[in-house]
């Protein structure tokens, strides 16, 4: 079967990327400084490179487990149309090149913390906890928890505490985000034998998880207003924001409803992008 150009940008994992670059955004927009058009293009090419390669080398060694679980038996790899070998060089040949071109382009820094949100995916999250631990996504979630960071540190060369802030809500948004996707495909992580927390635990122990984290994010995504780094735009928008994820997380423990589970983690995207957006808006005005 022949691959196209569509396969290969499959295997970026697009959906995953598009997040990722956008929070880079914000924590470029929001970085003290300077940067000319062109190298925050580049920097922001660089994050979505790193992102897609890290997704490609993770689909490369995942691929077993992909062709069992109905949600991912149709990705490049199991459906035949790219070969694992291929996969597998597209990811290290992009993730080396995003890594040189950021460190060439923009600064070590930016280039050093690019390099260990890749590392982290791969080797901490896929290859060492994925199918070893149901805490694979509270660690694991580091990986995607980096971009602000990377983005803040391509301006400024540097690292303090709001981009950390920033990390932190990313962090703490991965495992209700991810549960909530859990509890609905939980047949397909028991069938591949992943320990994701509703197939060791069950759905209860999982809710209340799920609840516990979506209160610290909350709460995490609060401290930038009540530390001075953002204004009353995005408190209160990130009240509402909160209030309105905390509704879908009680609306899943009180029902057994998959569907239910689902709809939180379609806005749990949706509330991600609209709060790096409040804070993008919140510094330009």
């Amino acid at each position: 079967m022949e691959s196209t150009v569509r396969d290969f940008f499959r295997l970026l994992k697009p959906g995953v990327m598009s997040l990722v670059v956008f929070s880079g955004a914000a924590g470029m927009v929001v970085a003290p400084g300077h940067l000319h058009p062109f190298l925050a293009l580049v920097a922001l090419l660089c994050i979505a490179l790193g992102s897609g390669a890290s997704g490609a080398i993770n689909m490369w060694y995942d691929r077993d487990i992909d062709a069992i679980m109905r949600r991912t038996q149709n990705r490049p790899i199991p459906s035949g149309k790219i070969l694992p070998e291929t996969a597998l060089a597209f990811g290290v040949i992009g993730a080396a090149g995003s890594v040189i071109l950021m460190a060439v382009a923009l600064n070590f820094m930016a280039a050093a913390l690019l390099l260990a949100a890749i590392l982290f995916y791969v080797f901490i999250y896929t290859m060492g906890l994925k199918r070893r631990t149901p805490q694979n996504i509270v660690i694991g979630g580091a990986a995607g928890a980096f971009p602000p960071v990377i983005g803040w540190a391509a301006v400024t060369g540097d690292t303090s505490l709001y981009p950390w802030l920033l990390f932190l809500i990313i962090f703490l948004w991965t495992p209700p985000h991810f549960w909530a996707l859990a509890l609905y495909r939980n047949e397909d992580y028991r069938k591949a034998n992943i320990p994701m927390l509703p197939v060791v635990a069950g759905a209860k122990t999982t809710k209340r998880h799920m609840l516990a984290y979506t209160l610290l994010m909350i709460a995490s995504t609060l401290a930038p207003y009540f530390l001075g780094f953002a204004g009353v735009t995005y408190g209160l928008g990130a009240l509402v924001l909160g209030a309105i994820f905390l509704g879908h997380n009680i609306r899943v423990i009180l029902t057994d409803d998959g569907k239910i589970a689902m709809a939180m983690f379609g806005f749990s995207i949706l509330y991600l992008f609209a709060l790096f957006a409040l804070l993008m808006v919140d510094y330009w005005l």
